[in-house]
């Protein structure tokens, strides 16, 4: 009897399990292919143009991960409040992340708006085509207030539960950047479709089109979060004070600092690293941002089922039910290790197909192809991690994951690149074996803090 009813309890939390994280998944998948679709068409202009797009990507991770860093801290006040049942916390938590958008984007515009003309030197990117590259930065940053608005609104709503409201609008988003990209990058053409042939207009715009296309997709997207934000039943800021509240700032920056700096310094070290992969020509650079993007698709299960993980587990605390977080626990590790397998599996199988969609140049594929072979192995090893990583984020533990994060990046890939690259002169395979490395450093790290319980709050609080 007692086995049956925890049976049904499984099962009922696996259903929850799964209806937090597919939204999300979705979303992602839908973000990926589009940027599949946006490096094939800058691809087809040639490797000098995907380089230049290419080229600022790391730091486009930097400037992402760091407001979205700020987004954790809300999730975790957020969730826990809801689980506790207290809807007026959560909606002052709301009003302060409309503050929190303000602030942080004009802020960021300004910073990355005034820097673009020197981003690309600082990234070693190819004097050809620094000019390009930083054209494509500078457009790409002029809407961060809306980008913001997106990355932190969109937590917000995901600590409510709501994780189809930014898929819905990541499709609108997604579909709004293909349909301009299609428009700008190409100059007007014949195109046939079933036998009938028109004229397409384009507007020949090329690297600079694509950056529009970007730019204005952001724009659509950021107005229609605020939209959803603004009528949400669990979640709205409508008629919360806009002032500062410190009863809710504080709390939302202990889990958030901790979270931003790890973010902060572990895009930091991505920036290094591509800067020292950029160093090393055209080809490596074209087969590392290519190789970037098809690896990006296959962390989607991971990083959907982490938002769930956040969710559920902050969801847990509020409640004060230990039984239920450690249960939440058991239930995510198999099922987020049995789907990285699965995808680690097909991006092992489907690589070489993979790399030739966005390039044609035989070099271009076999490095590619190589590096994401390596990178296939190790993914159900960092799928522990993003799960581990996504439970401690719920409950507010930011600390661990920051001290993990900051000494692999920089100690195991950075320094393990650096002397691979400059002493050995091993190239890209090399770079990505360090970065493989990286992530099984990370793994050894998440489980030992997860057996010996360090993750686990009620855990600190009966030994306090």
């Amino acid at each position: 009897m007692e086995q049956s009813k925890k049976r049904r309890l499984n099962f009922g939390m696996a259903g929850v399990i799964w209806a937090l994280a597919w939204p999300t998944m979705l979303e992602q998948l839908m973000q990926t292919a589009v940027q599949y679709i946006d490096t094939a068409m800058v691809g087809s202009l040639g490797t000098q143009a995907t380089a230049a797009v290419g080229a600022t990507t790391t730091l486009n991770w930097l400037v992402g991960s760091t407001i979205s860093a700020v987004g954790v801290g809300f999730l975790a006040f957020i969730a826990k409040a809801l689980g506790a049942g207290e809807k007026d916390s959560a909606k002052r938590a709301a009003s302060q992340a409309v503050l929190s958008v303000l602030a942080v984007g004009i802020v960021v515009t300004v910073i990355t708006v005034g820097l673009s003309g020197q981003i690309p030197k600082w990234m070693q990117v190819d004097e050809g085509i620094r000019d390009l590259a930083g054209q494509y930065f500078l457009i790409l940053y002029l809407p961060m207030l809306f980008r913001t608005a997106s990355t932190i609104f969109g937590t917000v709503l995901r600590a409510a539960g709501d994780t189809k409201s930014p898929m819905k609008i990541g499709v609108v988003v997604n579909l709004v950047n293909v349909v301009l990209n299609f428009l700008l990058i190409y100059p007007t053409r014949e195109l046939t479709v079933f036998s009938f042939t028109f004229t397409m207009w384009g507007a020949d715009l090329g690297v600079i089109g694509a950056a529009v296309a970007s730019a204005i997709a952001y724009i659509v997207g950021g107005i229609l979060i605020t939209i959803v934000l603004w009528r949400h039943p669990s979640v709205s800021p409508k008629g919360q004070s806009l002032k500062p509240d410190m009863k809710i700032i504080k709390p939302c920056l202990r889990v958030a600092m901790p979270n931003m700096l790890q973010r902060f310094g572990t895009s930091l070290g991505y920036v290094a690293f591509a800067s020292m992969i950029n160093a090393l020509g055209d080809v490596s650079t074209a087969a590392h941002t290519i190789a970037n993007t098809v690896e990006s698709a296959f962390y989607i299960p991971g990083y959907g089922m982490q938002t769930a993980a956040a969710t559920l587990a902050g969801n847990a605390y509020g409640a004060n039910d230990e039984k239920r977080l450690k249960e939440l626990a058991r239930m995510f590790f198999p099922i987020e290790i049995a789907l990285m397998i699965f995808s680690g599996a097909a991006l092992f199988f489907a690589a070489p197909a993979l790399v030739s969609i966005f390039s044609d140049s035989e070099e271009v594929i076999r490095l590619g192809t190589t590096v994401l072979r390596m990178v296939a192995v190790s993914e159900p090893f960092f799928g522990f991690s993003i799960i581990m990583e996504g439970m401690m984020q719920g409950v507010g533990e930011t600390k661990r994951p920051f001290v993990y994060n900051i000494v692999g990046m920089w100690l195991v890939r950075i320094v393990g690149t650096f002397i691979c690259t400059s002493f050995f002169d091993l190239g890209l395979v090399a770079a990505w074996a360090c970065m493989i490395a990286h992530n099984l450093f990370l793994f050894v790290l998440f489980l030992i803090c997860y057996a010996k319980g360090r993750w686990n709050p009620f855990r600190k609080v009966r030994e306090a």
